[in-house]
């Protein structure tokens, strides 16, 4: 009988380990690298709560459900971003999908409610803000990645 056992081999003995390992850490270590995660889960954070803040939460429950959703995935980011960085770098680039979603979501969120100023300007600046974090972040990652084939 042949063996039919076969085992998966880990990514730990992979030869290149060493040096993916220590090139992700140099990016998670740097000082903008720090800023990039808290920004990403303040910016998660006020998402989450500017229905509230901006007080449009009872006038277009749909644009509050949304900012109050992608406001806990914005933040479950950062807080991905500043405990496993190492890891999670490489889709920092997904925080600037989310801010384009967050510029563009009144008006395909609202559904027969009318987006007021406040509510479009609010998703506008964290929208903005969602996109130069999630820019900044995949920038750090492709100069590493540039330094690291010189």
């Amino acid at each position: 009988m042949s063996d039919t056992a076969h085992r998966t081999p880990h990514l730990a003995g992979h030869p290149d380990v060493s040096e993916m390992r220590e090139r992700l850490e140099r990016v998670a270590g740097r000082r903008e690298a720090v800023t990039i995660d808290g920004l990403v889960l303040l910016t998660g954070l006020y998402t989450a709560i500017s229905p509230w803040v901006v007080h449009f939460h009872g006038t277009n429950p749909n644009v509050a459900v949304n900012n109050l959703v992608v406001g806990i995935a914005l933040a479950l980011m950062g807080l991905a971003l500043t405990l496993a960085g190492e890891r999670m770098y490489r889709v920092s680039w997904t925080c600037a999908l989310i801010g384009v979603w967050m510029i563009i979501s009144p008006w395909v969120v609202s559904a027969g409610h009318s987006a007021t100023a406040g509510i479009i300007w609010n998703n506008v600046w964290i929208g903005v803000a969602a996109i130069l974090l999630g820019l900044g972040g995949a920038s750090m990652v492709r100069a590493a990645e540039r330094t690291d084939t010189r």
